[in-house]
């Protein structure tokens, strides 16, 4: 009953009416704010560390759709590896693919484990319009699902947060290609210094 209601709501959202396409991100120092909603499925594998301490190591695939008038991007495929014990909180990375293919790379950190728990991304940059970016973005995650088998369903909950460009090199230093250093002109033998 769970998993059809949000495949419904999933539905109804997708067939709303469309904004405008956002545009690039603007030049370093312009702020991005944006709102959200992720969702994602996926796996757990679970592990008991003594009495009511637990591990966990999550993979989730999902997506994530943004609103706000100065939204990165409209929708985004959204991965995330989670690494969950009960005793020190949650740490993970994330990768956001937009429409065009490019990446914005996040740090993920929670204090708490359970539903309900506030979670906080800091983006590390990433590939084309996102490269160099840096910002943050806070939600709370609820589990829709979680089976025997280690099948989990969720969804965040407030999700919202704020990105900017970063500059060109910042971008060298997040992993895009940094351009080559001028070469010397070639002397009358045809050497370069």
């Amino acid at each position: 009953m769970r998993a059809s209601t949000l495949a419904g709501l999933l539905a109804l959202a997708a067939c709303g009416p469309q904004a405008p396409p956002a545009a690039s991100l603007p030049a370093a120092g312009g702020w991005r704010e944006f709102e959200g909603t992720w969702t994602a499925a996926g796996s757990r594998q679970r592990i008991r560390l003594g009495g009511d301490r637990w591990a966990s190591v999550a993979s989730l695939n999902g997506s994530l759709l943004l609103a706000g008038p100065s939204r990165p991007g409209i929708g985004f495929r959204a991965e995330a590896i989670v690494f969950n014990d009960t005793g020190t909180g949650m740490v993970g990375r994330a990768v956001w693919t937009d429409e065009r293919g490019d990446q914005a790379y996040s740090e993920l950190r929670g204090e708490g484990t359970s539903t309900g728990s506030r979670i906080v991304g800091t983006f590390l940059g990433g590939t084309g319009r996102y490269a160099g970016a840096t910002g943050t973005y806070e939600f709370t995650w609820r589990f829709v699902l979680q089976a025997e088998d280690g099948t989990v369903q969720g969804q965040s909950m407030g999700l919202k947060g704020k990105v900017r460009a970063g500059s060109p090199q910042g971008a060298a230093a997040a992993g895009a290609p940094a351009s080559a250093p001028p070469q010397a002109a070639p002397d009358a033998a045809g050497a370069r210094p």
